[in-house]
């Protein structure tokens, strides 16, 4: 049998805090059993789970690895708005004029993630 992703760990100062970041942008929930002041924080949400481990060095360079986030229910442009007016801050606009590319956006840390369309703007349903 092989092995299955169980959660994508980040690094971050605030395990709580930017739990809460995270569990607002993917309408997820912080575990019960996280607090604030926590070293670690885990978000549950449909896609996948995110631990969140309290380091003690800062962010120093780009990601190697990041997260491409797919609205279900807004368009691309519409979350983009929702997650800046979280907290998020804009990194690049890679949207192309007909309507195909991304956003990427950083989250409070400045860990950086990419925006996509959204669902209904790829054809899907």
């Amino acid at each position: 049998m092989s092995s299955l992703v169980r959660h994508v760990t980040i690094d971050c100062a605030d395990a709580y805090a930017l739990a809460g970041f995270w569990a607002k942008a993917l309408d997820g929930k912080l575990s019960d059993d996280d607090e604030p002041g926590d070293p670690e924080a885990l978000v549950e949400s449909a896609g996948a789970g995110l631990l969140f481990i309290q380091v003690p060095e800062p962010k120093a360079v780009k990601n190697r690895v990041h997260l491409d986030l797919q609205p279900q229910d807004r368009t691309r442009d519409e979350e983009v708005d929702r997650l800046l007016a979280l907290g998020a801050t804009l990194v690049g606009d890679r949207r192309r004029p007909d309507g195909t590319g991304w956003v990427t956006l950083a989250d409070p840390e400045g860990n950086e993630f990419c925006v996509e369309r959204g669902k209904a703007e790829r054809g899907e349903s």
